[in-house]
């Protein structure tokens, strides 16, 4: 990149120079990474445009151009979006009425947030070529058997790139007897659930973007899962449910919140979205957003 910069810059004048370049580099789909110039050349970048731009309107001008291309643009997609979700919702076992809902948020957190959003409920959809335009892949509240192996080997081929997994509720009652996705949702495969109420949440990590929203006790109207294992020694546990503040839980140390690293990739699961007043709670919708913005590498751990 560097050596084409060098040589291409010799060969024009500045202004016709650098809207060639930048041109010639988006038909490539190439992004223009202002910090692969090394210092010398940013000095003579600098020196040159003091010498051969005299109006501080054009100057300003030609700086935007060239920062619109630099390092904080990294990561974005052909339509200027940061990053493309895909959401999948297919099921073959109970369908949650909360999917439409739940689409909603996600759609409106990508308008208001830059980021792309996919909807799709066809397993065909998973292959490598397809899967590769994504960054996050959330199940939302899928259910029961919904890839064959073709398309299981290629999501844990996004995943071992480093891609990103969200799971909204239900995904914990998927895919039983696929072994890498019990792995990935860390064995809490769903077991059980009492009825619809209130219950309190323990926020027990606040230095993670998932939960630094949050309340430390995070009063919500759901539908709890009793999990078959409990995830805690191979995750970050990030928030839990306090058993005494609603009937039918059976598990006494109860992660609802957790993500870690799995091979190669990220994953992270929320035990909640099932209800209308989940839908309804602005501090769910960014609950989720830091989850998929996580999940998507765009935020850190801490």
């Amino acid at each position: 990149m560097r050596l084409a910069f060098r040589s291409f810059w010799r060969q024009q004048p500045f202004c016709e120079n650098l809207a060639v370049y930048i041109s010639n580099m988006s038909k490539q789909n190439i992004n223009f990474h202002f910090h692969n110039i090394n210092s010398m050349e940013v000095k003579m970048f600098f020196q040159s445009i003091r010498k051969k731009i005299k109006s501080v309107s054009v100057l300003v001008i030609i700086l935007f151009m060239v920062f619109s291309f630099s390092d904080k643009n990294l990561g974005q997609v052909d339509n200027g979006k940061c990053f493309k979700v895909l959401i999948f919702s297919k099921t073959s076992g109970y369908r949650h009425g909360f999917i439409p809902g739940g689409i909603k948020i996600i759609q409106k957190l990508g308008d208001r947030h830059n980021f792309d959003v996919k909807i799709t409920e066809y397993a065909g959809a998973f292959t490598d070529k397809n899967l590769s335009k994504y960054q996050v892949v959330v199940f939302l509240n899928t259910t029961g058997d919904v890839l064959n192996e073709t398309q299981q080997a290629a999501f844990e081929q996004f995943i071992q790139s480093g891609k990103g997994f969200v799971g909204v509720h239900a995904a914990t009652d998927t895919e039983y007897d696929w072994e890498w996705y019990g792995g990935l949702i860390a064995g809490a495969y769903f077991k059980s659930h009492p009825k619809i109420q209130d219950a309190i949440v323990n926020v027990e990590d606040h230095s993670h973007p998932t939960t630094a929203m949050l309340p430390e006790k995070w009063k919500c109207h759901d539908e709890w899962y009793n999990f078959r294992n409990n995830p805690r020694e191979k995750v970050r546990v990030l928030a839990s449910l306090d058993e005494t503040s609603y009937e039918g839980g059976d598990m006494v140390d109860h992660p609802i919140i957790w993500c870690h690293y799995y091979d190669g990739g990220r994953a992270w699961y929320t035990g909640i979205g099932h209800t209308q007043e989940t839908s309804d709670d602005p501090l769910y919708a960014e609950h989720l957003l830091e989850g998929i913005k996580w999940a998507a590498g765009v935020s850190s751990d801490d």
